[in-house]
This record gives C-alpha cells, sequence and structure tokens, in this order.
C-alpha cells in the first residue's frame, strides 16, 4: 500500500495552494500564476504518472518476489521431503549377505555332498530286494541332510542362485528315493524303475551343472535306473500245474485291459494257475471233480519272481464255487463243462470280491 499513497498527485496540489495565495497581490500577478500553476499542474501530472507507472512496477516486482519465494520455500520442503523417502526404504531393506571366498565355498560344497555321493553309489551296487531298500532309505536320509546344509551355507556372490537350486534339488531327491522304495509285497514296481520315472535326478543333474559350469565341482554319481518293463507269457502258459485226471473242462475269457492269471485252488492247495492275455480266452482240459475257488489278478509286466504284476494290479476272486463233476450214465460218461469270464457282462450271473493281496493264493 505504501506504494499506491505515493502514485497520489500531491506535489501537483500543493503548488496549485501556493499560486492561488499570490493571486490577492494582484491581477498581473494572477494570470501569471494562473500560467504558472496551469504549468505546474500539468508537470506535476506528468510525474504523477511516472511515480504511479513506478509504483506499478514496483508493486508487480514485489509480487513477483513473492512468487518466486513461495516456489522456493515448495522446492525445499519437496527436496526435504524427497530425500526421506530413499532413507527410509533403505533401512527397511536387509543388510545384504556377506560374500565368501570361492575356495571356502568349494570346500564346504564338498563336505556337505561327499556323503550322499557315498550313499548314492550303495544304492548303485544294491541289488534288487532288501538290500536296495535299506540303500534307498540311507540315501534318502543323506539327501535330506545336504539339502539342510546347503541352505544354510554361505556362497559366493556368483554361486547363490546355483546353492539354492541344489538345495531344493536334492530335497526332491530325498522324497523320490523314499518313494520309490514302495510297500514291499505284491504289485511292486521295481524301485529303479521308479526312480526312472522321477522328475528329481534330472533336477539334480542340472543344478550340479550349472554350479559346475561357474568353477564349483558338485557332482554326484545317481544310482542307475530303469525303465518300465512290459513282460508277458503266451496265451494259455501254465505257470503252476498240478495232477489232472479228470473230464471237467474250464474256458476262461480275459476281456479286461489288461493281462491275468488265473488260480483255482481247492482248500489251501493249487490245483493250476493258467496265465491269459487280454482280450484272449483259453480253455484248461481234464479238470478233476471238486469244489474250486477261483481267483485272478489282473496288470501289468509280469514278475515271475514275486509272482505277481508289477502295475496297475488287482486281486479278486469269483463269489460262487467252480463245482466239477464226472459222472457214468447209461452210454457214456457226464463231465461239466464251465466258462468264466473275468470283465462284467450284460447278463452274467457270477459276482466278484476283492482280496488282499497277501491273501492271493501264489
Amino acid at each position: 500500500m505504501p506504494g499506491y499513497t505515493s502514485a497520489r498527485p500531491t506535489g501537483g496540489t500543493s503548488t496549485y495552494e501556493d499560486r492561488t495565495s499570490t493571486y490577492e497581490d494582484g491581477a498581473s500577478t494572477y494570470e501569471d500564476g494562473a500560467r504558472a500553476a496551469s504549468g505546474a499542474r500539468r508537470l506535476g501530472r506528468r510525474r504523477a504518472r511516472r511515480t504511479a507507472g513506478l509504483g506499478a512496477t514496483a508493486l508487480a516486482l514485489c509480487f513477483v518476489l513473492a512468487a518466486c519465494a513461495s516456489e522456493g520455500g515448495g522446492t525445499d520442503r519437496a527436496s526435504g521431503s524427497g530425500s526421506s523417502s530413499p532413507g527410509t526404504s533403505t533401512s527397511s531393506a536387509p543388510p545384504p549377505k556377506p560374500s565368501v571366498a570361492p575356495d571356502a565355498y568349494r570346500k564346504a560344497l564338498a563336505h556337505t555332498l561327499v556323503p550322499l555321493d557315498n550313499a548314492l553309489r550303495a544304492v548303485d551296487r544294491a541289488h534288487e530286494g532288501g538290500s536296495l531298500e535299506a540303500a534307498l532309505d540311507a540315501a534318502a536320509t543323506k539327501a535330506d541332510a545336504a539339502a539342510d546344509a546347503l541352505q544354510t551355507t554361505r556362497t559366493p556372490d556368483d554361486a547363490g542362485s546355483g546353492n539354492s537350486q541344489l538345495a531344493t534339488a536334492l530335497r526332491a531327491l530325498g522324497q523320490d528315493l523314499k518313494s520309490a522304495r514302495g510297500q514291499g509285497g505284491r504289485c511292486a514296481t521295481s524301485p529303479r524303475v521308479e526312480l526312472g520315472t522321477a522328475q528329481s535326478p534330472k533336477s539334480v543333474e542340472e543344478a550340479t551343472r550349472a554350479l559346475g559350469a561357474l568353477g564349483y565341482d558338485a557332482a554326484l554319481r545317481l544310482p542307475r535306473t530303469e525303465r518300465a518293463k512290459h513282460r508277458r507269457l503266451a496265451n494259455g502258459a501254465f505257470l503252476r500245474d498240478g495232477s489232472r485226471g479228470g473230464l471237467g473242462r474250464l474256458t476262461i475269457n480275459n476281456g479286461t485291459g489288461t493281462d491275468a492269471v488265473v488260480t483255482l485252488t481247492r482248500g489251501r492247495r493249487t490245483a493250476f494257475s493258467v496265465y491269459v492275455r487280454q482280450g484272449s480266452n483259453t480253455t484248461i482240459r481234464s479238470v478233476d471233480s471238486g469244489s474250486y475257488t477261483v481267483y485272478f489278478t489282473t496288470g501289468e509286466d509280469w514278475n515271475g519272481a514275486k509272482s505277481s504284476f508289477t502295475r496297475e494290479c488287482g486281486f479278486e476272486k469269483f463269489d460262487d464255487k467252480a463245482n466239477f463233476r464226472t459222472v457214468r450214465v447209461s452210454g457214456g460218461t457226464q463231465y461239466t463243462v464251465l466258462t468264466f469270464t473275468l470283465n462284467k457282462v450284460l447278463g452274467g450271473n457270477a459276482s466278484t470280491s476283492t482280496v488282499p493281496p497277501g491273501e492271493f493264493p501264489s
């Protein structure tokens, strides 16, 4: 507001009052004074305009400076706020994991993997059966221990990812070694076949190769595996055959999707067992008179050593006995002819029940 007050033409007004007081002394003086007053007023107006212009310029400059000061203060505040954000982010981040010398990591890696490598070699040497199952259990334990150790091992900067990858793969290998052991008994796939279908051995190989490419030896001797087998006997081949001297006749139709072995027992004794391929039939002749229980097992890959299939196994028996009779009649001999169909058929009159594998006759 002081700038606005200074722009008023107060100088012109005061000059006019002085010249008016001179008017009282004489008319000529009045004229001169009037002309002088008129010039003074014009001069005063010009000065007032210049003063007003300067005042307006000063006022505009004041506003510009005020705006700059406001923007400068905002910038300072924004700058302060911006600088505090990175500081907060940095303080909340976890401290970097300290690196370790490559040679020290190589020693730690060897110390961790050598016991596992020895256990895996034992699996490779073991024979099918109890020896192999015991070796699998031991190797699974060593794989879990190695995975635990790797998860806490300090690594060089370039080995962190590969170390974590190997730890994860070894954890999965331990689980697959346990699963390959199976439950034993009948319908047990070979552990080597199970390992051949597992993904973890391949993952271990990939992880060890990745570390090896960086100069860290993590090689492991993984146990040998086998492909799934498809062992079959000829259709109608006998697995067991007792003395048969009767006249009875038994025909077996196998309409299931897998091969089958049919076994007839009398009491606790096995009379005979015969192999019937899927989609085929076979006939057993000279069946002795008597009452038989008819068992059948179905599946894939016949393991003769265990007298069982190794995959997709099923164990059943017919609920009704198979009764064979041979009698002499006038003019000849009458004997029994039976047909058993293993798959369910429309209008069939024979029911079946599931049998525990351990109760199935050998």
